[in-house]
């Protein structure tokens, strides 16, 4: 058996003490390390789920009625409607001279920027059809094109004046649409009974520069796509 002296018993319990110490000081650094890394990574995942869950909020796109495999032309000053855009058979249970199918639709984005939309105002090919083909008629057909591009720029004119809310754009978004599609159809209404379909020829003519000043004074909400 070995022996020990007292100084070299306290010497050896000094040390043995100390290292415990450093070693409960070491695991002490670590459980604060530990915890602030853990809590950094939270922090970091949790900016990251905000932005992945901004950038995949979902909101739906407004366009009632088109089917994806229809053909249809994008409104463009440039490019006026002719016959030849007409390609659907002519409907046996009208008296119609013409009919002209028009699409509004609306789709919305939400990432970091905010809020931000693109507009189509479109004019069916496949559903549209003229029976009685003149010129005449033909600019009857283009002023109902012509009031759908109007109302898609009042689309993007209250879109731009909407204030967000974050708990009720979903319903606000889709109040906005079919207020301005409501209005829409109303209009194109209006101008149909007020012309006669076009039969009124100096009615016509004065709607058609009602339509041509109102896409003037919407000029500045025209470049929503």
């Amino acid at each position: 058996m070995r022996s020990f002296s007292f100084s070299a018993l306290l010497s050896i319990t000094l040390l043995r003490m100390s290292a415990m110490t450093m070693v409960s000081y070491r695991l002490y650094y670590f459980s604060i390390f530990f915890e602030s890394f853990v809590s950094n990574c939270r922090c970091i995942a949790m900016q990251i789920l905000r932005k992945y869950f901004l950038f995949l909020l979902w909101i739906p796109t407004f366009c009632f009625g088109q089917s994806k495999n229809e053909e249809t032309i994008e409104w463009k000053s440039s490019r006026l409607l002719t016959w030849t855009d007409y390609k659907a058979n002519p409907d046996p249970n009208s008296d119609a001279a013409a009919s002209t199918t028009t699409y509004l639709g609306v789709e919305y984005n939400m990432d970091q920027k905010g809020l931000t939309w693109k507009i189509q105002c479109l004019f069916s090919i496949t559903r549209s059809w003229g029976r009685h083909k003149d010129d005449f008629v033909l600019k009857h057909e283009q002023g109902h094109f012509d009031i759908a591009e109007i109302y898609a720029r009042k689309l993007n004119q209250r879109l731009k004046d909407y204030k967000f809310n974050n708990t009720t754009f979903k319903d606000d978004l889709k109040t906005i649409y079919t207020t301005i599609t409501s209005e829409k159809e109303a209009f194109q209404d209006q101008y149909d009974n007020e012309t006669d379909h076009s039969r009124k020829k100096e009615v016509q003519v004065e709607w058609l520069k009602k339509i041509t000043k109102m896409l003037d004074d919407l000029k500045d909400y025209s470049s929503y796509r």
